[in-house]
């Protein structure tokens, strides 16, 4: 293998850099950039901290993430398995990436900037869902907006039904952590609960 060690060998592989990659490019969220925001149900948030960096998956209704104005985003915490390592993140490192997807859409939309937690009681409320607030919620400062080009998703197909997978062909998540438990956990039980257990706390 021949490891690129410089920006010189990089950019001696990579041609310049197109007009529209960098015209795209805005300092805050404009009219279009929000309409995108509001479209997508599903955020790829990543953070950086001392430990190294994280992605987490962020799904809930369409438009969960709410533009306060164009140069702040803020997005619920809703639900989840309490690590919290995104907002341990966030907490001593504030710089943070999304990346929204939008279901059927090839086009990807991305923020970068930094971010705090944010507790405000009124604030939460107005997140309500099912009459459930979520516990913080995290303020976005955005320092750039472009949307990504379709390559990606055309070429993984990723809204294609016929290239749907199913999941038997995969190991459920009981099966994992019967595994990397070595079976401390009752997988078959683990896999059965699940569902009930997800709908009693989605929100």
């Amino acid at each position: 293998m021949t490891r690129i060690t410089s920006i010189e060998q990089l950019e001696a592989i990579y041609s310049g850099v197109t007009e529209a990659s960098t015209a795209k490019v805005a300092d805050r969220i404009t009219p279009d950039y929000r309409l995108l925001i509001e479209g997508s149900p599903f955020v790829a948030f990543a953070t950086s901290g001392p430990e190294g960096l994280d992605c987490s998956p962020r799904g809930d209704l369409a438009g969960f993430i709410r533009v306060h104005d164009e140069k702040t985003l803020i997005m619920p915490d809703r639900r989840g398995n309490n690590r919290i390592d995104s907002l341990l993140n966030i907490v001593r490192d504030p710089r943070v990436a999304l990346l929204f997807l939008i279901p059927g859409l090839t086009t990807t939309f991305r923020v970068n900037g930094s971010a705090y937690i944010e507790t405000d009681q009124t604030l939460l409320e107005s997140f309500n869902v099912d009459g459930k607030p979520p516990r913080s919620v995290t303020v976005i400062e955005v320092e750039e907006a472009y949307f990504q080009c379709a390559r990606a998703l055309i070429r993984s197909e990723l809204w294609n039904p016929a290239k749907h997978r199913s999941p038997k062909e995969f190991p459920t998540p009981g099966q994992i952590l019967a595994a990397l438990s070595e079976a401390r956990f009752d997988g078959d039980t683990y896999d059965r609960e699940w569902p009930e257990r997800a709908a009693k706390t989605m929100w």
